[in-house]
């Protein structure tokens, strides 16, 4: 371990593995630190929709920035598998929004209205999905809102930012940062380093750094629970999606069925309350779903703000310590066009000022009650 890099990336999830990577692009000399395996916490439990539609109504300024990440992983796909020899699980497809009522078709007015979002009926979406409930009576088809292996994914931008000479340092976990001579003291398990930038890529683990570097905010932990499940026969050709809630196919044949949403639950058990509710939902859906085999039961805690949306952008004091956190349900989507964004901020590159502005890591104060 060197005494000083120009950048330090604190956390070893994807959100951080992307900032690695798309740093070492460019040539910027970058170690991460992760106190445990990179991608084992929060990512490894996602289920890796790339739902920039389901996500958004497709009018507000997010949903630009989540296209735009969504559309890195095109490239990405084969970029990263060129460097890492890891195949991130790019399923191709798209997602059906399920409507079941009036009321849900009302709620997709606005996202029926983008050029990329195409209405089914009933007799289209059984006919593309031929297991689907009976009770459907049709369904937005979104092509684009594809898929990933989370944690293949994290690996290989891992694997690949280490190839292009980033520092890559697992169970050598961050607990102060502090000034020193104009740069930054990193103090970490096996010992302190310097930098000129510092990036809190955390997740809902960095409030106890936040309050060191005197961030008066907050990350909410929102439990989400899930089932990785399998069944003798070919499935489903698309993500199913209805009421936040989800069935998501896999290239390896598996199928993710969640997410619970709990909120200021610090745990990362599954709860009998929680599989109950998944299984009725995805009943709810593809009835047959019942006769599907479980592999196994995961958790982990999305990392929430006060509103919903990631702290993305310069310490509102230092302006060479970045944060990177709150990506709540969206990190494996909002990956790379974050770690684009981290990379702009350091090398000097213009940055969309919508993005900035929607967030930057002091816009509460900006709030007019």
């Amino acid at each position: 371990m060197k005494q000083h890099y120009e950048v330090v990336v604190i956390g070893g999830g994807i959100i951080g593995c992307s900032i690695a990577y798309y740093l070492a692009k460019e040539k910027v000399d970058v170690a991460l630190f992760e106190k445990g395996q990179i991608g084992l916490m929060t990512t490894s439990a996602a289920a890796g929709m790339l739902g920039a539609h389901s996500e958004s109504n497709g009018e507000d300024t997010i949903f630009s920035f989540a296209r735009s990440s969504q559309q890195a992983y095109l490239r990405l796909k084969d970029e990263l598998y060129q460097l890492s020899g890891i195949d991130i699980g790019y399923k191709e497809g798209g997602i059906l929004k399920l409507v079941f009522s009036d009321t849900d078709k009302h709620q997709l007015t606005p996202l029926l209205k983008q050029p990329t979002a195409e209405w089914l009926d009933k007799e289209e979406v059984k006919k593309r999905e031929p297991l689907i409930a009976p009770n459907i009576l049709g369904a937005a088809y979104i092509k684009d809102d594809v898929s990933v292996i989370p944690d293949q994914t994290c690996e290989s931008f891992a694997k690949s930012a280490r190839s292009l000479g980033a520092s890559i340092m697992e169970s050598n976990g961050v607990y102060q940062v502090e000034k020193k001579d104009g740069n930054y003291l990193v103090r970490t398990m096996h010992g302190d380093v310097e930098a000129n930038y510092v990036v809190f890529a955390t997740g809902v683990y960095g409030n106890g750094l936040f309050r060191q570097i005197g961030l008066d905010e907050e990350l909410i932990p929102i439990k989400g629970e899930s089932l990785i499940v399998h069944s003798e026969q070919h499935v489903l050709e698309y993500t199913l999606f209805h009421e936040s809630c989800y069935i998501v196919p896999r290239n390896n044949g598996k199928l993710v069925i969640g997410a619970t949403m709990i909120k200021k639950d610090w745990s990362d058990t599954v709860s009998l309350e929680g599989i109950k509710f998944l299984i009725e939902k995805a009943k709810a859906m593809i009835p047959s779903a019942i006769e599907w085999k479980i592999d196994h039961v995961q958790a982990g805690l999305r990392p929430g703000t006060f509103d919903g949306n990631p702290f993305i952008g310069r310490h509102p004091e230092e302006e060479r310590i970045l944060i990177a956190c709150g990506h709540y349900r969206n990190g494996i989507l909002l990956a790379p066009a974050t770690g684009e964004m981290i990379r702009d901020f350091v090398v000097g590159k213009d940055i969309n000022n919508g993005w900035m502005q929607t967030f930057r890591v002091d816009r509460r104060q900006s709030i007019v009650v």
